[in-house]
């Protein structure tokens, strides 16, 4: 299937800020030089931010790792989980089409969303709440048929079923997510005929719509601020919706012990409670633990300039590795011309290496220093070649 960037594009994307936070420490996870395997997850990001992924959100994200656009364009297109046009501000509907669905309904799912949200899949409802499509088999056959709507599957679904959801989403209430029937999990219609015995110690519902509704994140926009599921094997705890607000409401001084200066019992008793760190905490020690222990003294530092020559800099782009946020960075550090780089030494190389900020190891990837030679005595690399041709953005 041929999947374009829609038509329509925003003019710029950012992250929020704790977004930006958290990105970062995915970057962090990958050796040096090999941050480009954080792509998935960053375009995943954004999609959860936005609804769909953007052409701006595709550039930013590639910029962020060191990639060509092109190589960024290349994942987004490739995998189907990302939507490459406008969803609904509400809800996507993925229909399960694939056989056992099929088999059971899934065609008079599909009617129901031509009716209420559009005659056509990946076509925004008038309201622009709702927008759907048709996918292959979603893995909950024994459930069929079913539809996936924003992280969660709603399982054992009819026509009137899936309607009354679209209602009950439109109007602004949720409804708990996972078998529509009555049926707990994926045990038969008919009711358990073994393992009886642990009926009495299970959850509410089965684990992984216990997990939807006491993290309370289904269809929602990911802002970054999210308190975390924790589980129990993780040494944490359920965070709700309504913990999440109140400890957001908390002010860091609240946890703060005061020492004690009389009867250390009764005040270590007073003591606050040590709070499970949140996703935001953890990606911004992860970011400064990353700051601190970066070498920035490594190797030789070369020789900057203030500002480019009266000629004007070079476009540094030109070399295989640098797109427009490593240029800029590039230019902050004092470096704008070809032949600057083409001389840098070893030790010269490493010192860039650990102050390109995001970016660290990229020089030496790439060999910047053989291709500035080339570009710097008039020459032009294969790369370069492509960049004037347009075929690389």
């Amino acid at each position: 299937m041929l999947r374009r960037l829609h038509k329509d594009q925003p003019t710029s994307f950012a992250f929020t800020p704790d977004n930006q936070v958290w990105a970062e420490a995915q970057i962090t996870k990958y050796p040096e030089g090999r941050q480009a395997s954080a792509i998935i997850p960053l375009l995943w990001r954004a999609q959860e931010q936005e609804g769909w992924l953007t052409r701006p959100a595709i550039e930013h994200i590639s910029d962020m790792l060191g990639m060509a656009y092109i190589r960024g364009l290349e994942v987004a297109s490739f995998y189907f989980m990302f939507q490459l046009q406008p969803v609904g501000r509400v809800a996507h509907i993925q229909i399960c089409g694939t056989l056992s669905c099929m088999i059971c309904g899934a065609e008079d799912l599909i009617a129901v969303c031509r009716e209420k949200i559009a005659d056509k899949p990946h076509v925004l409802s008038a309201d622009g709440k709702f927008s759907w499509e048709e996918v292959e088999c979603l893995g909950a056959c024994t459930n069929a048929p079913m539809a996936q709507i924003g992280k969660d599957y709603y399982e054992d679904l009819t026509a009137q079923g899936l309607s009354d959801l679209l209602d009950g989403f439109a109007s602004g209430e949720v409804a708990t997510p996972g078998p529509q029937n009555g049926r707990y999990s994926s045990e038969p219609l008919s009711g358990l005929s073994s393992l009886k015995e642990y009926e009495s110690g299970k959850t509410q519902y089965n684990a992984s719509v216990q997990l939807a509704t006491d993290i309370g994140d289904t269809i929602k926009r990911i802002d970054g601020t999210e308190v975390p599921f924790l589980a129990p094997w993780q040494g944490g705890a359920v965070a709700t919706p309504a913990k999440a607000k109140a400890e957001k409401a908390k002010p860091a001084k609240a946890v703060k012990a005061k020492p004690a200066k009389a009867k250390p019992a009764k005040a270590e008793a007073k003591a606050p409670k040590e709070k499970p760190a949140t996703a935001k905490k953890v990606a911004k020690a992860e970011a400064a633990k990353v700051d601190t222990s970066a070498v920035a003294s490594a190797g030789t530092k070369p020789k900057t300039r203030k500002a480019p020559r009266k000629s004007g800099a070079d476009d540094l782009k030109m070399i295989k590795g640098v797109g427009p946020k490593l240029e800029k960075l590039l230019n902050t550090l004092g470096f704008f011309h070809f032949n600057q780089i083409s001389k840098w030494t070893d030790a010269e190389v490493a010192w860039v290496d650990q102050n390109l900020e995001g970016f660290k190891g990229r020089v030496s990837r790439d060999n910047w220093v053989k291709q500035a030679e080339v570009l710097a005595s008039g020459g032009e690399t294969e790369f370069a070649t492509r960049v004037k041709k347009g075929g690389v953005y």
